[in-house]
């Protein structure tokens, strides 16, 4: 298990996640819905737009807690219609920024 500090809050996780989602999930509150979800499983990370049409979702905590979220993510919010997912492992030291160890929605990029 890693630990590091965001904001002077020490963070116990033991996994970080990239995961890109492919079909209808703009649109579709797709990222706040995540958020609620993640926040509900103590996950820490973020999730943003991407101009492409996917939606990205960083996220980090126990590993068996993130694969919750992942099986999720995988249908998504009641208007979502996900075609596709694609998860890749990412050094924890990607979400340095997070505040309060939260999980947030981001600007698009």
């Amino acid at each position: 298990m890693r630990a590091f500090f965001c904001d002077k809050i020490l963070l116990l996780m033991d996994a970080c996640k990239q995961v890109f989602v492919s079909g209808l999930v703009q649109g579709v509150f797709f990222r706040d819905s995540t958020r609620q979800k993640a926040n509900e499983l103590n996950l820490s990370g973020g999730v943003r737009n991407l101009r492409d049409g996917r939606v990205e979702v960083l996220i980090a905590g126990d590993q068996e807690v993130i694969q919750t979220l992942i099986k999720w993510l995988k249908i998504g919010p009641k208007y979502a219609k996900v075609s596709t997912i694609e998860v890749m492992d990412c050094p924890i030291d990607h979400l340095t920024h997070v505040r309060n160890g939260r999980f947030e929605i981001w600007a698009t990029r």
